[in-house]
């Protein structure tokens, strides 16, 4: 029996560590339904960038009040997580404060440093819940966040909470314990902020102390993995993405679009003098897979870039609130636009078999989630991918889903269609032959 905890700990480490990975392999799998877009070059610039905005929180400044806190929460998160690893070798080897002993005087300065941190974080996470609970920031709030993504926000800060408390009070305990010499709890650690709660806990009987520290013990590690296997299914899976996400970032810039390869052919065909315009057009190949249709229809459609952006999406609402449509009362939000591209990700990829081929279940990413409307309500400004902080470009979609809109189904509004006939006309988007192009500079007495 003495083994038992051991065990049971193993069993659940191992149990919780295959969930997480399975989830992760699905995700992974949604995101690779994406078409392919090379993004391997210029490597030392992905590292830098992703340095800077992933690990450094370069954007994050931008909202000086909450960008600190975030800061304090994301570095907590990391650092408190180096205490993690202690206590899963703690739980797998039955032991108690492994690294004490290994990293001496290192070890106080740690324990210190983590206990202060995790009041930093637990503070933090107290004023997101007040700035959560006033309803009085508007990016927050919006059609598009409903019941679920309100409780998924307010779920992770109670339990970051809960988290910090366990540890504070699991070091508390151990505190009162080594300074007694109970058994088996050797001094270890610099306790900066849970010894302020010996007055409380010294009243304690040894075995009431011993069961304190042990619950929480297994409330905080508990909660870490449930914590871990919660992630892949929440927008806090940014965690994790931001820094794949934002390394794969577009180095180019931001407003430049890029040409569709099967279009600029047909231009630079007819842009060739040698070119023969009647010769016939080559045979199709019958082995070939379907050609690829211009824009975009469905999230299979779109490339694997975009579905990780929805994927590690924050739902911050930085990128609706800089909108300038939004902001004018359009149905225009790229929060939206990022959010419906994972939810129709999910939603296919649980129609996918093992043969990778895709149930049809007669609805589209266009239409049935994101509407022309919304579409043609972009201004294409860029506001939205300059104001994310974790990289992510809503444009890219909405110009997919628009050029599928006016190239696959001839749908465009009455101002884009007279233009693009005066185009085809005139040579110019002007309603004036090009013998009167010039006419603007002529001297008149």
């Amino acid at each position: 029996m003495e083994f038992l905890p051991n065990i049971i700990f193993s069993l659940l480490l191992i149990t919780t560590t295959l969930v997480f990975v399975g989830r992760v392999r699905r995700i992974r799998q949604n995101i690779l339904m994406g078409r392919d877009v090379d993004r391997s070059d210029r490597k030392k610039e992905r590292f830098l960038h992703m340095f800077r905005i992933a690990i450094g929180q370069g954007k994050m400044a931008a909202k000086p009040l909450s960008g600190a806190m975030h800061i304090i929460v994301y570095v907590g998160f990391v650092i408190i997580n180096i205490e993690v690893l202690e206590i899963v070798l703690d739980g797998v080897l039955g032991t108690h404060r492994l690294f004490s002993e290994f990293l001496g005087g290192l070890y106080n300065v740690l324990i210190g440093s983590f206990e202060i941190l995790a009041v930093a974080v637990l503070l933090a996470c107290v004023v997101f819940l007040i700035r959560r609970h006033s309803k009085k920031i508007k990016r927050l709030e919006g059609p598009e966040m409903t019941k679920w993504p309100k409780s998924d926000a307010l779920i992770i800060l109670y339990a970051e909470i809960a988290l910090m408390s366990a540890f504070l009070f699991m070091n508390g305990a151990d505190y009162v314990l080594q300074s007694v010499g109970f058994d088996g709890y050797v001094k270890a650690g610099s306790y900066p902020v849970s010894s302020m709660l010996s007055p409380f806990l010294g009243t304690l009987s040894g075995s009431t102390l011993v069961v304190i520290e042990r619950v929480c013990w297994w409330f905080h590690i508990v909660g870490i993995l449930a914590f871990l296997n919660y992630l892949p299914f929440s927008k806090h899976f940014h965690i994790i993405l931001a820094f794949p996400n934002v390394y794969f970032d577009q180095l180019t810039p931001k407003g430049q679009i890029n040409n569709m390869e099967s279009v600029k052919k047909e231009v630079e065909l007819m842009m060739d003098p040698n070119a023969d315009p009647y010769s016939a057009p080559p045979e199709p190949d019958p082995n070939a897979s379907a050609p690829i249709p211009f824009g975009a229809k469905d999230v299979h459609d779109l490339t694997w870039k975009s579905i990780m952006d929805a994927y590690t999406c924050t739902e911050c609402g930085r990128c609706t609130e800089q909108c300038p449509a939004n902001q004018t009362g359009k149905l225009l939000s790229p929060r939206k636009i990022m959010m419906d591209v994972r939810d129709r990700a999910e939603e296919k990829g649980k129609r996918t078999n093992q043969s990778n081929q895709s149930e049809v279940d007669g609805k589209t990413l266009l239409h049935n989630y994101i509407t022309a409307e919304e579409l043609w309500a972009c201004t294409s400004c860029n506001a939205c991918v300059e104001s994310c902080p974790v990289g992510n470009n809503p444009l890219d979609v909405i110009v997919d889903l628009r050029r599928y809109l006016v190239m696959e189904q001839s749908q465009a509004p009455n101002e884009l269609n007279i233009m693009f006939g005066n185009v085809e006309n005139n040579g110019a988007p002007w309603a004036f032959p090009a013998a009167d192009r010039f006419n603007w500079a002529t001297e008149e007495d």
